[in-house]
């Protein structure tokens, strides 16, 4: 076997080895090509980065056999069978077991490098964000916020600094870019053993912030029947998160801005001083020195939490991280659903990678939720594992993809799409009216 090749090329019959091994080392591809599937498997890992393109009829194992072999050993690995017309069904039965794609033989050159190219970039993607999960690095930061574009691992450098001080700090970033994940990953990395404190000042009224924040007495106001912990005394020995900041009313900001300098909480109706010993992180989407000049923000205060800066990076700036972070949130979907996670193609990846996310991270997990459900109409979902669904309900879905495949790659020809598949145009239009498939003008005579 070739050591560490990009495709496994398996094919009893040796001139169409010989033939699609050529095509595929012009393509710079570092083929290890095999005779049988006995042959292919020796030596085949699970951290292997390679792609299978296989035969279906051959004299020691067939397509089922390769891809129950496969999956023993790494589920994952992409498989792409190649079959003769009359082998389709059991290529489709393989698919339906777990292999990625099927050609039809011969297969046109053109279309065998595209589809082991994205096969390809799928098992790159997938090892690397697998990688992602299993490393342990000195101190875990890799595993809480995921990413390796430039800006994510400037940012982590950052916060390992600022975890280690005993400082407070400002995270700045666009809504959805993960303040509270990075909040909660200074405090867990810091080595305090008190609570995460987590509020928002925007969602509680302004009546009733003063009294969550510094707790009160019993008899303080109307209704303070019992004394109550405030959430800055509840935070003590750990980190007390307030987020959106800006929201904060100018009272409110005056009570905390003595507690961030002196360390130490009045209850609402008490003269008595509690010292508290907290780290406070704060968060924004907006410019608190800005907001300062309009006079809706102390600008003491700004200055004040404006001590350790950090400013998280929009999704859209953090190229090649998107799709990482998609696997990542599709395995926890489909982990809380109780399905297995779904395969994504190499071209939604790109796409996913191409958008500007203007709600950022929270918008792609969302996503991702939404592809594991099968909400979203691009979801390649296996429902054959995750949904329960019969047989033939799951052929008409396949068969109904095939098709549509097909049309693609022909420019919605109905003829070129009905030779390309091996059956007439009456049939191909039948097939189409039953799958609800559009058909295209294309010019050819009915």
């Amino acid at each position: 076997m070739t050591l560490d090749p990009d495709i496994i090329l398996i094919d009893d019959d040796a001139s169409v080895l010989e033939a699609c091994c050529q095509v595929l080392e012009l393509e710079d591809f570092k083929v290890s090509p095999h005779g049988s599937v006995t042959s292919a498997l020796i030596g085949l890992r699970a951290d292997s980065r390679a792609v299978i393109v296989s035969d279906v009829r051959m004299p020691d194992h067939d397509g089922f056999d390769l891809v129950a072999a496969v999956r023993k050993i790494d589920q994952d690995i992409p498989i792409i069978l190649m079959s003769g017309h009359g082998d389709i069904p059991m290529a489709l039965r393989a698919m339906r077991d777990g292999a990625w794609d099927f050609l039809e033989k011969p297969a046109d050159p053109v279309h065998l490098i595209e589809t082991v190219r994205r096969a390809r970039d799928h098992r790159r993607l997938l090892l690397e964000n697998r990688r992602l999960r299993l490393s342990v690095d000195d101190d875990g930061w890799e595993t809480r916020l995921i990413g390796h574009s430039a800006p994510m691992v400037a940012l982590r450098e950052k916060l390992k600094r600022i975890a280690a001080a005993a400082t407070d700090a400002l995270i700045l970033g666009e809504t959805g870019t993960g303040k509270e994940v990075t909040a909660r990953a200074i405090h867990d990395f810091s080595g305090r053993k008190g609570r995460f404190v987590a509020v928002n000042c925007g969602a509680i009224p302004e009546t009733m912030l003063e009294s969550e924040l510094f707790g009160h007495e019993a008899g303080a106001f109307t209704g303070a029947r019992e004394k109550r912990i405030g959430k800055i005394e509840y935070a003590d020995g750990g980190t007390l998160f307030l987020d959106e900041i800006e929201s904060m009313p100018l009272a409110a900001q005056v009570r905390l801005l003595r507690v961030l300098q002196e360390r130490v909480i009045e209850r609402l109706g008490s003269n008595v001083e509690l010292p508290v010993d907290m780290r406070v992180v704060a968060a924004t989407k907006a410019d608190l020195h800005a907001a300062a000049k309009k006079g809706d923000f102390r600008e003491d205060l700004a200055y004040r939490l404006d001590i350790a800066r950090v400013e998280l990076p929009p999704l859209a700036q953090r190229k090649g991280d998107v799709g990482l972070l998609f696997q990542h949130f599709l395995g926890l979907a489909a982990k809380r659903q109780g399905r297995t996670p779904p395969r994504v193609s190499a071209e939604l990846l790109a796409e996913l990678d191409g958008r500007s996310w203007p709600g950022n991270v929270r918008e792609l997990r969302n996503v991702a939720e939404r592809f594991v459900l099968g909400l979203d109409d691009r979801a390649d979902v296996d429902r054959a594992a995750a949904g329960g669904e019969t047989l033939e309900v799951q052929m008409d879905r396949l068969e109904r993809a095939i098709l549509l495949d097909s049309l693609a790659r022909n420019d919605g020809r109905v003829g070129a799409t009905a030779d390309a598949l091996g059956i007439s145009r009456k049939t191909l239009y039948l097939k189409m009216r039953k799958f609800d498939i559009a058909a295209q003008s294309d010019g050819e005579p009915g």
